[in-house]
Formats: structure tokens, C-alpha cells, sequence
């Protein structure tokens, strides 16, 4: 992986821990559901942009290569379409 994806990507993963730990102690003390909601819309929100890059890196270097060798370039078109079925 792109140490620039990868530099981002666990800077994004622990941003969404964080709001995680937040949510966990949030329901722990009984906090207004609202509040707790916003949080973990936070999550999903982080989680998105987690799957966008990573997306976004695949495409720009396995799917890219597979296509410039000319390898298994189906296959690599399958797979992110599963992905996308799978969302």
C-alpha cells in the first residue's frame, strides 16, 4: 500500500475508534439517544471515506497494473463489482 493512503487511512481509523470509545461510554452513563445518534453517524460518516480511499487506492494500483500488464483484468473488474454489490 502507498504509504500516503496508508498514513491517512489509519489516521481515519482511529478517528472512527475514537468516536467508537465515545459512543461505548456515552451509552455507558446513560446519555441523551440523540447525542449518542450523532455519534455514531460520525462513525458511519468516517467509515465511508475509509472505504472511499481504500477504493480509490485499489483502483490506482492493483486495477491500474492489472490493466497495464494486461492480467487478469476481468478478474479485477469483478472483484470491485462485488464490492459494490455486496454495500
Amino acid at each position: 500500500m502507498l504509504q500516503s493512503y496508508k498514513k491517512n487511512l489509519l489516521h481515519r481509523l482511529k478517528i472512527a475508534r475514537g468516536h467508537f470509545d465515545k459512543v461505548i461510554a456515552m451509552i455507558e452513563h446513560d446519555e441523551y439517544c440523540l447525542d449518542i445518534t450523532q455519534q455514531t453517524y460520525a462513525i458511519q460518516s468516517a467509515l465511508r471515506k475509509i472505504d472511499e480511499l481504500l477504493l480509490e487506492h485499489h483502483l490506482k494500483t492493483c486495477v491500474r497494473n492489472a490493466i497495464v500488464d494486461d492480467k487478469d483484468v476481468d478478474g479485477k473488474v469483478k472483484e470491485v463489482i462485488e464490492v459494490f454489490k455486496r454495500k
